[in-house]
């Protein structure tokens, strides 16, 4: 098998608009939540979500692009831009074919298809629709648009699996080049949900913050008095690469993917497994892939989202996968922060993974101020502030509608 490496990373998120805006604030605590100005949300029962700031697709893309992409599609090719720039891979050194793509979406053109069923409904017995629907709401678009900018020829579909979306992306770009069958993968994910349809349709399973009277502190994982996830927008990027061909051009290499593993609960169609039976096997996998034992792992990036059932049975799912042991192991939520990202949590937090290797540092959990009583007092949860603490190894969880289980575990060089 061949050794996969990452070599460029790309993140545009509620709290930073680049790789390293996005780090600082995570580690300065900095909260993403805001209250919604996409739309009038006077009749909905969440006010407010993690948007974006100061994004402008016309920075980077032309009109025609932006004319015919969905905002998810728009989110896709900024942080693959940054990525590839990150990279500093010379595209034109490599046949087309041995550069593929795997991206993530859990909800694809959600913006589009609202928009054009609106104006179909509103503009009576004329159906009238626009000629770029079909193509701005496929899940796949972002994908194939990603490369049809940089000319890759490769593997290229979506990977859809609610919010393990982009963590499924992910390892299915690694695992295509520990088989030779790639020598560079551009995978992560994308996801623009803040949309009514989106934060009503969650409003209606309750699973959704109501803290309108306190945006920037509702998204709050572990903590007793949490009420829901936050709403969050954005795509996290990364640029995989056999090892070798990474070490022949001498590029940054900034962690090795050394293994990922997924599973079904097969229990329900939103709720996790209440004893994380699913999450547990999923862990093991992915350790017994890298050739790991538990007790190395020195940071997981939980999938935590602040409800009050999927918080407990992940904690329940790492307690029985951590043995009770956690000597050398320290974790975080920073969906605290960016929101829920949907399909693009995964990438965005394999990418504070891979930060937390080359920095020595844990982002913290922000607004959790008493942990709910149910979660061992053990469990070592950073919380409020950044800690210092040595990280050679790194796991990242995304668990996501209909059962799906995602771990990813990331080494040093």
């Amino acid at each position: 098998m061949k050794r996969v490496v990452v070599t460029g990373l790309g993140a545009l998120t509620p709290i930073g608009n680049s790789v390293n805006e996005f780090w600082e604030n995570a580690v300065k605590g900095k909260s993403g939540t805001l209250e919604i100005t996409k739309f009038d949300t006077s009749l909905f029962k969440t006010k407010f979500a993690a948007e974006l700031k100061n994004f402008s697709p016309e920075k980077y893309l032309d009109r025609n692009q932006i004319k015919r992409s969905d905002p998810f599609t728009q989110y896709a090719l900024y942080a693959v831009t940054e990525a590839m720039e990150d990279s500093g891979l010379d595209i034109a050194s490599l046949s087309p074919f041995d550069i593929g793509v795997v991206w993530g979406t859990g909800q694809g053109g959600m913006k589009t298809f609202e928009e054009e069923v609106k104006n179909y409904t509103e503009g009576g017995k004329n159906p009238r629709f626009n000629p770029f629907f079909i193509p701005k709401l496929l899940s796949n678009m972002a994908s194939g648009m990603i490369a049809m900018k940089f000319g890759l020829m490769g593997i290229n579909y979506t990977a859809v699996s609610a919010c393990a979306s982009s963590s499924s992306a992910i390892m299915d770009a690694f695992n295509y080049i520990r088989l030779n069958k790639a020598k560079v993968m551009v995978t992560g994910g994308s996801e623009a949900p803040i949309t009514e349809a989106s934060i009503g349709g969650f409003n209606a399973m309750k699973a959704l913050s109501t803290r309108n009277d306190d945006p920037q502190g509702a998204s709050r994982p572990f903590d007793a008095d949490r009420d829901g996830f936050v709403m969050g927008e954005g795509a996290g990027a990364l640029i995989l690469e056999e090892y070798e061909h990474a070490k022949a051009r001498g590029a940054k290499i900034y962690a090795e993917i050394v293994g990922a593993a997924m599973t079904d609960d097969a229990y329900h169609i939103s709720a996790t497994h209440p004893e994380g039976i699913g999450a547990i096997k999923a862990m093991e996998l992915a350790m017994e892939e890298a050739g790991i034992t538990s007790d190395q792992i020195n940071y997981l990036n939980t999938h935590a989202t602040s409800t009050p059932v999927g918080d407990i049975s992940e904690i329940k799912a790492v307690s029985t996968t951590f043995n009770h042991q956690f000597k050398n192991l320290k974790i975080s939520a920073t969906k605290s922060m960016t929101g829920h990202l949907l399909g693009a949590a995964g990438a965005i937090e394999a990418i504070v993974a891979i930060k937390a290797i080359e920095n020595n540092t844990i982002p913290p959990t922000i607004n959790t101020t008493t942990i709910d009583p149910l979660i061992p007092s053990a469990m070592p949860i950073v919380i409020k502030e950044a800690a210092n603490h040595k990280v050679n190894i790194a796991m990242s969880n995304t668990f996501g509608f209909g059962g799906h289980n995602a771990t990813t575990i990331f080494k040093s060089v």
